[in-house]
């Protein structure tokens, strides 16, 4: 039999996943420094009250959206290395970044992540956040793919271009500039 605690840990949680899924398209939105608890909170359907109940602040709120798209990153990443077509570094390497390029085609990903960037220049917190979810996930695709640190560090450099493509929508650009950034590179 489920207590009383039990099942307002259970609501607890469930509000939180809840609250940093609507934050996450708060965040993209309008960024950081844009963007109130007050806003995720109406977009939630709770008070501000309550998100300051399950975050004790705007950057911490910030913080567990980041950890989140981290989250998100590592579990496409892993459907790329599960699906990769042979075992090489180059293979599984390019069916994770096949993976990425499909996960950042939903734009509040994407935007999170660009907003947090250039947040972290300012904000220690969501430095040490972004940080965080880079170690992890580096380590990870280098665990996963094996791959030599020129191979990973290139992976993580063609991942920021696609960052740059998908946000310049660099498909509707037209000149050398943008057929020599895009070359080569899948983005959806």
């Amino acid at each position: 039999m489920q207590t009383e605690r039990q099942r307002q840990l259970s609501t607890a949680d469930e509000r939180r996943e809840t609250v940093l899924r609507t934050a996450i398209g708060a965040f993209a939105a309008r960024g950081y420094f844009g963007t109130t608890t007050t806003e995720v909170a109406k977009a939630a359907g709770i008070s501000q009250a309550y998100v300051y109940r399950l975050f004790p602040n705007k950057e911490a709120l910030f913080a567990a959206v980041v950890e989140h798209c981290f989250v998100q990153v590592r579990a496409a990443l892993e459907r790329g290395a599960a699906e990769a077509k042979g075992g090489s570094p180059e293979l599984v390497l390019d069916s994770m970044g096949d993976a990425y390029a499909r996960l950042i085609s939903d734009n509040d990903l994407l935007l999170v992540q660009l907003h947090a960037q250039a947040a972290a220049v300012s904000e220690p917190v969501i430095r040490e956040a972004i940080r965080a979810g880079y170690a992890r996930v580096v380590e990870y695709v280098r665990g996963a793919s094996g791959g030599d640190e020129r191979q990973v560090q290139e992976f993580f450099a063609v991942g920021m271009l696609c960052h740059l493509l998908v946000s310049l929508d660099v498909e509707t650009a037209d000149g050398p500039w943008a057929r020599t950034l895009a070359a080569g590179i899948t983005h959806y």
